[in-house]
């Protein structure tokens, strides 16, 4: 198929684009009322964030949603943004920044296609089926022909797939693995199975912390659905913003994003609250896959023992279990998670840097950091909660 035949555009409003357009390349898999293997590219969750004003004018993501069309019809699509500064991104490159602008460069603006505050892996590049090699390579050359044609710094493509890092190296951009911890679902038919696996004194401190938490003094419940009400909303909302405000500051997502997520994703949506007398004292906030939970923000007005542990990671186990899921994201950092059963786990960014030389000192950066992750995640691994030999479990 001719390259020179797809068309280009760059779109400032996911408006502009059919939700059904969009979709068709985002998730395909849900085409038939399925769930789709994760929810951050859909139309619905990116334009909430845009509705709601956590992205767009101010914020430092200004959308700029980039499109593959051949014969009038959408092939290919991408959540590109302009970043103003490297925040909400979960792939660290102030270093890289501050060293471009030491040496007299100008870094930002530069283009991110990302998935904005969502350390979550899934495509990037959005095609639909049948054209996913002239889609990609679309994609890909469109976002470089753009950062070129308006003299910007540099390229970003953060927690895309293994395949999709794999094609960017093919086509010339350098990628980049970090790593995360998740929870993988081995066929277990309930938590205590799960427990089985674990080395005798990983499983007894799970417990231990599972039987504190609960001595919080009320009673912890799962919404989903029909089940979410607005009055959640409030209180989690007073959540989002203590933990925001300790982390980065100031929260990313404006309140209007979760009265929109309530209204249009209350089914990708799973809200643990830790509730006593009926009101919400803690909560965790995750989002569904086809396959996978992802743990996205978690907050409180008080503070008990364990509750964090509880609501964030053994609630999600026991959902995933439920739920026939393969995998829990538990999202950025935290190796607290590795004696909770959540294992470290390759990630994958690509990144196209205009500048030769200040390219080739990212080649070599990247080179040296590959060997680091690979380490530290090998020696992570080997630290992790479950069994390693009979004899170990005997004692």
């Amino acid at each position: 198929m001719d390259q020179a035949q797809i068309e280009i555009q760059v779109f400032s409003s996911l408006s502009q684009i059919a939700a059904s357009d969009w979709d068709a390349c985002a998730c395909p898999e849900a085409s038939d009322g399925a769930r789709p293997l994760d929810p951050f590219t859909t139309h619905r969750f990116l334009h909430a964030l845009e509705a709601s004003g956590s992205v767009g004018r101010g914020t430092g993501w200004q959308p700029q949603y980039l499109t593959c069309h051949l014969d009038g019809q959408l092939i290919a699509c991408a959540p590109l943004y302009v970043k103003g500064h490297s925040q909400g991104e979960y792939i660290f490159d102030h270093s890289w920044a501050h060293a471009y602008e030491q040496a007299g460069g100008r870094y930002y603006p530069k283009l991110q296609i990302a998935v904005p505050f969502t350390p979550a892996t899934g495509r990037r590049f959005l095609v639909r089926p049948g054209y996913e090699e002239i889609g990609v390579s679309g994609l890909i050359q469109g976002a470089v022909q753009l950062a070129s044609d308006n003299q910007i710094s540099s390229l970003h493509v953060t927690f895309c797939t293994k395949a999709e890092a794999e094609i960017g190296k093919q086509i010339g951009l350098m990628p980049r693995y970090t790593q995360q911890f998740h929870w993988l679902n081995d066929g277990y038919e309930g938590f205590e199975d799960f427990l089985s696996a674990l080395s005798s004194r990983k499983r007894k401190n799970i417990r231990k912390e599972r039987k504190k938490a609960q001595e919080f003094g009320g009673t912890i419940e799962t919404y989903t659905g029909a089940d979410l009400r607005p009055e959640h909303w409030d209180a989690f909302w007073t959540f989002y913003q203590d933990t925001g405000s300790r982390k980065w500051g100031s929260p990313y997502l404006t309140r209007a994003f979760f009265d929109i997520a309530h209204d249009t994703m209350a089914d990708d949506i799973a809200l643990v609250l830790a509730e006593r007398d009926g009101v919400p004292v803690a909560g965790a906030l995750n989002f569904i896959g086809a396959k996978t939970l992802y743990g996205r923000y978690w907050g409180c007005t008080e503070h008990h023992p364990c509750l964090h542990f509880e609501l964030c990671y053994y609630q999600a186990i026991d959902l995933a279990i439920e739920m026939g899921l393969e995998r829990v994201e538990a999202g950025a950092q935290g190796e607290h998670k590795l004696a909770r059963g959540y294992l470290p786990t390759e990630t994958y960014s690509l990144h196209w840097v205009a500048d030769p030389g200040f390219r080739a000192a990212i080649e070599q950066y990247l080179d040296a950091e590959r060997a680091a992750v690979d380490e530290e995640i090998e020696i992570l691994t080997s630290y992790g909660p479950f069994k390693k030999t009979e004899v170990e479990e005997q004692e």
